[in-house]
């Protein structure tokens, strides 16, 4: 069935950051691990989210990305932070390292994940005030929509 959720494939030995699992010295069906450690680098090289999400979607397109959400209940629940990647048959879970960021295409937004993701800090431009000075409004303007720009902050 499309979309299912598979048990994790447990492997002997992985990379310390991403987890990818290590082929061994006379190791039987090294395409099985090979192809594995492909398709986590596939899904965490540049990674792309569609969103976050508490239940995973039952017809994801292959490559398909999601966040799983903090609050996940049910066999997702052990997987909340995780990028959630679909292979074309079955998801893979990676859990972020410190430092790691995705694009959120959902949100509009770069994520970063430190002990758990972030989005950028939204700002209000410049209103108000006894003295208006339209010049230094209208930079303050600029920089806001520059840092936004750059997904350094969310500007309204």
């Amino acid at each position: 069935m499309k979309g299912q959720m598979m048990p994790p494939t447990p492997f002997r030995s992985v990379t310390s950051r991403a987890s990818l699992p290590l082929l061994h010295p006379g190791q039987a069906q090294k395409e099985f691990i090979l192809n594995e450690s492909l398709a986590r680098i596939d899904a965490l090289l540049h990674p792309g989210v569609a969103g976050v999400a508490a239940s995973l979607p039952q017809d994801p397109a292959s490559g398909e990305c999601w966040l799983v959400a903090e609050d996940a209940a049910g066999p997702l629940a052990a997987e909340a932070g995780a990028i959630a990647a679909f292979d074309g048959a079955q998801w893979t879970f990676c859990k972020p390292v410190p430092g790691m960021t995705v694009l959120d295409r959902g949100a509009g937004c770069i994520r970063m994940f430190t002990d758990r993701w972030s989005t950028p800090a939204e700002l209000a431009a410049p209103a108000g005030g006894s003295v208006v000075d339209g010049e230094a409004r209208a930079a303050i303007v600029a920089i806001m929509q520059a840092l936004a720009s750059l997904s350094l902050v969310k500007h309204r």
